[in-house]
């Protein structure tokens, strides 16, 4: 199993993140689709080769084809809109506000799979991302849906490990060369 292969590679001096990787994902209360989808698009947005080429076969096994695209396209379109409204919100010139984004994010509006899956990986993202506009905005749309906060600090807990075990494996492996 990768995610075992992925604890195993954690060092010893972060042993916190080891235990936490396998309770996050190996004993989520997440529905296989909201877990999965959440483990690809954070493994994605944490830029950790080692973390998404072990996670990435087990996600593709746990989700529908459709879920799969629609979770790197949460990933991708995050990405985007994560630095952009980031910026907007620490610019200190409110006009930035005002003005149009001119920028296409049509996955938003029909992303493949239920909303709620995709507005919940987006969450997961933006938590990677540290933008707070875009937190706030998938926050209120995932709890206006009904989605328990004790879901949405699920996914951002999985967030938080998949971002800390990659920056720690890829840390190990600059020491390394």
């Amino acid at each position: 199993m990768a995610l075992d292969d992925l604890k195993s590679a954690v060092p010893d001096y972060a042993k916190d993140l080891k235990l936490n990787l396998g309770s996050v994902i190996g004993n989520s209360d997440l529905p296989q689709q909201q877990l999965w989808g959440t483990v690809l698009a954070c493994a994605i947005a944490s830029r950790s080769p080692k973390v998404l080429r072990e996670l990435e076969p087990e996600a593709k096994a746990n989700l529908s084809a459709e879920a799969y695209t629609a979770a790197k396209s949460a990933a991708a379109i995050m990405g985007m809109n994560n630095v952009f409204y980031r910026t907007r919100h620490l610019l200190s010139d409110p006009e930035y506000g005002n003005l149009r984004a001119g920028l296409r994010m049509n996955v938003i509006g029909n992303p493949g799979v239920d909303k709620v899956d995709f507005e919940l990986w987006s969450l997961a993202v933006s938590a990677i991302n540290g933008c707070g506009m875009c937190l706030d905005s998938h926050e209120q749309v995932l709890r206006k849906a009904g989605v328990e906060r004790e879901t949405i600090q699920e996914a951002v807990k999985i967030a938080a490990v998949l971002q800390a075990v990659g920056a720690t494996l890829d840390a190990e492996a600059a020491l390394a060369e």
